[in-house]
Formats: structure tokens, sequence, C-alpha cells
């Protein structure tokens, strides 16, 4: 069977946030991985230019984008999701914030379903219920999981670290464990964040703002295997691999296959 590969990214999940959340599929997963909790997120450590970052592998000063407003790129990169569909794979988005639909050009998707989080409650359950029927369905090649209440719910509204933000932290890793447990035979799974925070608020150039996890799980990755370095700008160009895509001449990443 060919490989395929589902990322998640949970907004705004610190490494120790993740590893004091009380969910017991953490440390699960992560002796079936081979992880990174001292993962390297870019500056700005802002939603959506480290989205662009972990899609086009390049910093926001190559891309463009530095605050959450898209803007059209002056020197544009192929994306993930472009390339992937370039080589004929089937792609997937689901995801629950809206100003991400902009990492990929206009039909590149197989399917999209975005959940605004700000116009409904629970929507990491909802997007990933409606997720997982839809890939045991399709298998798609490359499918991209975003769930997002841990930073709005959990961060903004009560603190990095805060109880509330640790228990969205539990119920977003929650998701993944159900996410897991249904995948069908031949995905790798990969886990991310895009930033971590502290107090209220993340964007600083500061280790509780930069620093995220990564956790590659499936058959080209030893188990239980630490990586002492890992960008997020490494995570576009590991996809590729496994998928058996040319990585993008401009992409500054490394495969961690």
């Amino acid at each position: 069977m060919n490989q395929k590969v589902v990322l998640v990214l949970v907004d705004g999940m610190r490494p120790d946030g993740m590893l004091e959340c009380g969910q017991p599929f953490v440390n699960e997963l992560i002796k079936k991985s081979t992880y990174c909790l001292k993962g390297r997120t870019v500056m700005p450590s802002v939603t959506l230019p480290c989205h662009m970052s972990l899609f086009h592998s390049v910093d926001p000063d190559r891309h463009g984008i530095i605050t959450n407003t898209y803007v059209p790129q002056v020197r544009p990169i192929v994306g993930l999701f472009d390339q992937l569909d370039k080589y004929d794979k089937k792609c997937a988005f689901f995801y629950t914030w809206e100003e991400l639909r902009d990492l990929s050009r206009p039909d590149h998707i197989h399917t999209a379903m975005c959940l605004n989080q700000h116009k409904q409650a629970d929507t990491d359950i909802k997007i990933t219920d409606a997720l997982i029927p839809y890939i045991k369905e399709e298998l798609p090649d490359f499918t991209f999981l975003y769930l997002g209440e841990t930073d709005e719910v959990g961060g903004h509204d009560c603190g990095w670290m805060s109880e509330q933000y640790l228990k969205s932290v539990n119920k977003a890793f929650t998701c993944i464990e159900k996410l897991y447990n249904n995948l069908p035979e031949g995905y790798t799974m990969i886990v991310t964040a895009d930033h971590g925070g502290h107090d209220r608020v993340h964007g600083h150039d500061i280790p509780e703002d930069m620093t995220i996890p990564v956790l590659f799980c499936g058959p080209k990755f030893p188990e239980n295997n630490e990586l002492s370095e890992c960008s997020i700008k490494d995570i576009a160009v590991t996809v590729a691999e496994l998928l058996e895509v040319p990585k993008v001449k401009e992409w500054e990443g490394t495969s961690r296959v």
C-alpha cells in the first residue's frame, strides 16, 4: 500500500503543556514516534505566518506573511498542497479557523471543511468527527487537521499553562487519539503545533512562544526516538518525501525521514 500522511496541528500547544495535560495518549504516542520536544517555529510566532512557513518551508520574511492577515506573495513559492496536487496526490483540509483558507491556491484540494471556532462550540471534536468517516472512505494521500481551541479557549482566554489551557490540550489529544485509532492501514501521523505562548499572548522571540513539539509516527520512523532539533520548516519536506513527491527548490527545511 502506498504511504499516506495525516498532519495534525494543535494551535498554541507548548511541549510542556502537552506533557502536563494529563491525557495518557500523549506518552503512548511519544513512545511510538520519532519526536522532538524542542522543535522551533518561526518569528513572528503568530498563527498565520507560522502556518505559511510550515506549508512553504521558508521564513516569514521570504513568504511575506507577518500578521494574521493574508496578502499575496510578491515572489510566490509553491506550497505543500499545491506541490502534492501537481503530482496527483489527493489532499484534504479540515480546519476551524477561516484565515487558514489561503494555505492552498484554488483548486488544489480534493475536500476542505471549515467549522469556524468563533461561531461554534466544541469545534475540535466536531471537525475530528467529520474527518474520520471521510478519511476511511476516501483514503486521501495527505490530510491536514487543524485543532484551534487550545489557542483561543485555553491560551488567549485563560492563559498558557492555566487549568483551562491544559484541559484544552487534553481535549485536543483525545481527538488525536480517536483519529489515530480510526486511521486506515498505511498512514503516518504527524502531530505538531504552530507556536507556544505565555501569559495570554504569543508572538515573541522567547522559548515559551517559539518551542513546539513535533512527533512522527509511522513505519518510516523509529519508535521512541528523540531528535535533538527540528524546525516547523522541516514538515513540508518530510511529507513530500513520504509521498514520493519532489521538494520545491525554494524549500529550506530538512526531511526527517
